[in-house]
């Protein structure tokens, strides 16, 4: 190369260059080797009319774009791009439907092999699905339905269900009592009592064995105090039972009330045992607040069982037990009992088993026959097993709506919500609300003490499946309702009674805040107006700025949230309630008033 040479530059005026172009103008060059034919691109090999399927849902389309014209339709398919332009083969290859593009073996038969596979696993994942709030499917039409004959429903066991709450203050013996009425109605076997025997021996408490049936947790165990609400179930020949061991403790006052919210009767129990029991009755004692609540809550009768007769203290005497019963019947009433109706009295050992199923003998106790049989102290059954068959329940209606507060949910393949049937009927199929949410559901199945059944009357404890509902969308303290369903509201006109009032506030005014307690839900209130004001000399003061302890008052509750109630007079166990602060029980009342509805 000339390193000198000027640089290149192309002249802008040249007229462009071809091979053999203008003449005069040659190059020397090798002949350029002739163009190969060019190769046949791959592109996907063309379809061709026997490669069509004529049930093909895109053949189908373009068919009927090319007016009929298969030789057209032909080029079309072997087109894909030009199809975009039409928008209904859009649509069908967006869901999917055409297929007249080829695809492999192994790609159609895992299609039809997995097809039928994945639909069924889809189907059964919406169990568990949460249905979209914003877009709800619409209700499919279904035919009305029939109206439930209560005297034609199957049950599982045709004879009356009854719950017990067993309350009192602590280390009165009632997970004691409870336990040893299901080792005497052969509910526990005997090898099993002696292990609990033996482990309360090594723990060195061997009176504490028959608690340990009902109280199953090593917190329980080790420290011989109830948390939860125990449940357990026994039947008589004439009826079947549930037992519900509630905390004494006053740090569990509210595991307490979600038990005896259940209850239709409540079994006080108080000990006999010298100093045990005025430590319970004496003011901040759990006797009173358990007593109290049980009335509250609305059972229909409370026993009120002195226990630990047969303590070296007391050794079932007469004047004892009279005493406990002449100190506890007058607070009784005071909480609103009907005592000569409501209200009964037995002695018994909790420990040994005397007057539970099996009455005292007369060696240890010869006044305990000549009481019952003269029915002293309302009770004219000698056992505590026999006063329960004694027992009937008037006031379930199970013409009445459905109404099921429900205690708690779980998951299992769906939901599950648990509660007692308070009024109505209860049968798989039928469809119900949910409130305050008013979301409706199907019924897929009913349990009562976990057997399948057909239908459920009032007082049973089920279980019950609700289709398309999620584990967020049940809550403790929602009810499951039948048409009309019950109100929700967050503003309520009650009459409470002041009981008792925390160390930091002596009076109840506008603006005091507290827990309010209702069947099983639980919600922050607030007091907004007192109305009126009536002292113990019944004096009533209208207007008033301010009620105490001992006074009644009609005032307006706000709550945070919405709940379900109803008005006493219309479903009294929906309309109590207790008002709680500061670990103490202030007000039991009832509700009065609602807010009228809204169209």
């Amino acid at each position: 190369m000339n390193a000198g040479a000027p640089e290149w530059k192309p002249n802008v005026g040249a007229a462009s260059w071809t091979p053999g172009g203008s003449a005069g103008f040659t190059v020397a060059k090798p002949s350029p080797a002739p163009a190969p034919a060019p190769a046949p691109v791959p592109d996907r090999q063309e379809s061709t009319a026997s490669d069509i399927d004529e049930n093909d849902p895109l053949w189908q389309v373009v068919l009927k774009i090319a007016e009929g014209d298969r030789t057209r339709a032909l080029k079309m398919i072997n087109n894909p791009d030009s199809l975009t332009q039409y928008p209904e083969v859009v649509a069908i290859l967006a869901s999917g439907d055409g297929d007249a593009m080829e695809t492999d073996d192994w790609e159609k038969n895992n299609d039809t092999a997995g097809g039928d596979l994945a639909k069924e696993v889809d189907e059964k994942m919406t169990i568990d699905e949460k249905p979209k709030p914003a877009a709800p499917a619409p209700a499919p039409v279904e035919e009305p339905q029939p109206e439930i004959d209560p005297a034609s429903l199957q049950e599982g066991d045709p004879r009356e269900h009854l719950n017990l709450v067993f309350i009192g203050h602590v280390d009165a013996g009632k997970s004691t009592l409870s336990g040893n009425i299901l080792y005497l109605t052969d509910n526990v076997d005997k090898r099993t009592i002696e292990r609990y025997e033996k482990e309360a021996k090594e723990r060195n408490r061997e009176s504490w064995f028959l608690a340990f049936i009902m109280d199953t947790n090593e917190e329980e165990r080790a420290k011989g105090k109830t948390v939860e609400v125990g449940k357990a179930h026994f039947e008589t020949v004439d009826k079947r039972y549930t037992i519900m061991d509630a905390p004494g403790h006053k740090n569990y006052v509210p595991n307490m009330i979600m038990g005896a919210s259940q209850a239709d009767i409540g079994v006080l129990v108080v000990s006999a045992r010298k100093g045990e029991f005025e430590a319970g009755f004496d003011r901040g004692g759990q006797t009173r607040e358990h007593a109290m609540l049980a009335k509250t809550l609305g059972v229909t009768y409370l026993i009120v069982v002195v226990n630990k007769m047969d303590d070296p203290t007391v050794q079932w005497s007469k004047e004892r037990y009279d005493e406990c019963v002449t100190t506890i019947r007058p607070y009784l009433k005071r909480c609103g009992f009907v005592i000569k109706r409501e209200v009964k009295f037995l002695p018994i050992s909790g420990l040994n088993g005397a007057n539970v199923k099996d009455e005292v003998s007369e060696s240890d106790c010869s006044w305990w026959k000549k009481c019952w049989k003269e029915g002293a102290n309302n009770t004219s059954a000698p056992t505590l097993l026999g006063l329960f068959d004694t027992l009937a329940i008037s006031d379930r209606d199970a013409s009445a709506p459905l109404r099921i507060p429900v205690l708690e949910r779980y998951n299992d393949r769906g939901t599950i919500a648990m509660g007692k049937v308070e009024s109505g009927v209860i049968r798989p199929g039928m469809k119900v609300t949910l409130m305050p949410t008013r979301n409706q559901y199907k019924v897929d199945a009913v349990w009562a003490n976990e057997d399948p059944v057909t239908g459920a009357r009032p007082g049973e404890n089920v279980l019950i499946k609700l289709n398309g509902a999620g584990l967020e969308d049940v809550r403790k303290g929602f009810v499951i309702c039948s048409d009309p369903p019950c109100r929700a509201v967050n503003k309520i006109i009650c009459k409470i009674a002041v009981t008792d009032m925390p160390e930091s506030t002596r009076i109840m005014t506008a603006g005091f805040q507290a827990v309010f307690h209702a069947h099983c839900c639980e919600e922050e209130c607030t007091v907004t107006k007192i109305f009126e004001t009536t002292n113990n000399k019944g004096q009533v003061v209208k207007g008033a700025r301010f009620a105490s302890e001992g006074m009644q008052c009609v005032c307006m509750l706000e709550l945070a949230r919405t709940v379900p109630v109803e008005a006493f007079d219309s479903m009294p166990f929906l309309g109590r309630f207790t008002l709680r602060t500061e670990g103490k029980t202030i007000a039991i009342g009832k509700i009065t008033k609602l807010p009228p509805k809204k169209d």
